[in-house]
């Protein structure tokens, strides 16, 4: 009788796990990708200006972490880092950021954490900012990429013209690029809008997740969302709910609107009984853009910002949750979103991709409390160059600067003249030396304290094993074409300015540049 209620009590959680996507083995996985947002930016992290009630309540229930890194000090790189669990200099995501000219973008034969989890059942969806290429016959897309839904503008929306950011017809505060096509918002291989309309975007971006979410979960399959912020980048926007919304002004609205999308997304899978088999990741692609000054973000104590390779181009906010499973807190253990490909294959129980892969599982570190399996990062530039290599070495609490260089992203204005642009690359041998435990801001450098040369030595050990295994892939950031810049009028005059449809018009008059290859 006794085995008889338990295979009955078995059948039931199976039937209910199936009709509410709770199945163990395959939680649901939400990846929530700000966009040049510093680590000082929010709340939680010590903002006292900043609105994010939603991202509060993330920070309060999942683990905050003060020690996370992406893999570049801008968008493209940072993006590819993310997705694949490789430094961008393996993939060819080098130098700097694609443009919609731009002929290249993410190698088809780079796994993406999509198409880790597409074959063993999964949907999986991008929402928001793609910028790893679009290509001839929108190649390099993410519906060619894993993906099996995709809505969203495929790079930063300051690479198109721009007038109106502001609800309900204001202007954009900073400059945008009028030389490209206006800036295109895609359905799969299709573009329905032309240009977008900033000021609803926010909310058909949020439609959109929360609709995937609905969807998959009352079907019980399980989903990988990658909703991808444009906010908060240049040039800032911000629709009828949110504009001057805040006191911190412009940016502080369109961070509002980001903190929305997070909590309708929140939301959304408590409503659809998934939230306890979700495993939510927040972070930034990379510092805030200190060159917009008082409307570009906050690195916090951290030095400079995007665009460079001390800690405020690098180091991010980011909070991990998982409700029941992740013990919510604060850890000062490192991370970085190279670990976020490795960590899902593991919980998902797929094998890793049979590649050179630089994340580590910090499986451990999430549901355990144990320290993290890394213990060390590397930083490259944004121009990143093989012949000149790394720039810098964190191992342990320590790191060395082999190079260092400002950048425009952190303002030409910057306080510090080590962030400006007028901060060439400069070699330091031996390199500076900095204790990031006691000295976060990378004010009082080491290197000449004969007491810290076996930590330099180590350091070195470091660098010269993992250049050892460091192959640059062959370069997909340097050849431009017109051609390639999406247009949904195909290839009419004159251009750019003829390339204009609106969302309401039906998509089959839509004609695009090129044929997609389904």
């Amino acid at each position: 009788m006794a085995s008889l209620l338990k295979l009955l009590l078995l059948w039931v959680f199976t039937l209910l796990s199936d009709v509410r996507g709770m199945d163990p083995a395959r939680p649901n996985i939400v990846i929530l990708f700000a966009d040049d947002l510093g680590y000082g930016d929010l709340e939680s992290y010590g903002h006292p200006t900043s609105h994010t009630p939603h991202l509060n309540s993330l920070a309060d229930n999942g683990l905050r972490f003060t020690q996370f890194y992406v893999t570049s000090p801008v968008c493209s790189p940072s993006r590819a880092g993310l997705l694949t669990g490789r430094y961008q200099t393996r993939s060819g995501i080098w130098p700097g950021v694609f443009t919609p000219d731009k002929t290249g973008g993410l190698p088809l034969n780079e796994t993406t954490v999509a198409e880790v989890l597409k074959p063993l059942g999964y949907h999986t969806a991008i929402v928001g900012k793609w910028h790893l290429g679009v290509g001839k016959d929108n190649k390099y897309l993410p519906p060619n990429q894993g993906f099996d839904e995709y809505y969203g503008i495929p790079y930063s929306h300051d690479m198109c013209p721009c007038k109106v950011c502001f609800y309900p017809n204001d202007n954009c505060l900073n400059g945008c690029d009028p030389e490209y096509t206006g800036c295109p918002v895609y359905d799969g291989l299709d573009i329905v809008e032309q240009p977008a309309d900033l000021v609803t975007l926010h909310e058909r971006y949020a439609n959109r997740s929360v609709s995937i979410i609905a969807e998959n979960a009352k079907e019980g399959k399980p989903f990988l969302l990658y909703y991808a912020f444009q906010h908060t980048h240049h040039p800032k926007y911000a629709g009828k709910d949110f504009r001057n919304s805040t006191i911190r002004g412009p940016f502080g609205d369109a961070l509002a609107e980001l903190d929305d999308g997070v909590g309708q997304v929140m939301k959304q899978l408590e409503t659809s009984g998934v939230l306890e088999n979700t495993l939510v990741v927040f972070t930034s692609d990379n510092g805030p853009s200190l060159h917009w000054e008082s409307i570009g973000g906050n690195a916090g104590l951290l030095k400079c910002g995007k665009g460079t390779t001390y800690e405020g181009g690098q180091r991010v906010p980011a909070i991990i949750s998982w409700k029941g499973r992740i013990t919510p807190g604060r850890t000062t253990e490192l991370g970085s979103t190279l670990d976020v490909l490795p960590t899902i294959c593991n919980i998902v129980g797929t094998p890793l991709p049979n590649v050179t892969l630089d994340g580590v599982d910090i499986g451990s570190l999430l549901f355990n409390n144990a320290k993290s399996p890394r213990d060390r990062f590397i930083y490259y530039p944004t121009e990143a160059n093989p012949d000149i290599g790394i720039y810098a070495v964190r191992y342990k609490q320590y790191k060395a600067h082999y190079y260092t260089q400002g950048s425009g992203n952190s303002d030409v204005r910057n306080h510090d003249e080590d962030c400006r642009p007028s901060a060439k690359r400069t070699a330091h041998d031996p390199p500076l030396l900095f204790d990031l435990h006691q000295d976060a801001s990378e004010q009082f450098d080491l290197s000449n304290d004969s007491s810290y040369a076996s930590i330099l030595q180590q350091i070195q050990k470091v660098k010269t094993d993992f250049e050892a295994t460091m192959v640059f892939g062959t370069s997909q950031n340097q050849e431009r074409s017109p051609s390639v810049e999406p247009c949904c009028n195909g290839s009419c005059q004159p251009f750019p300015e003829c390339c204009t449809c609106k969302a309401t018009d039906k998509l089959e008059d839509f004609k695009l540049r090129y044929v997609p290859q389904h």
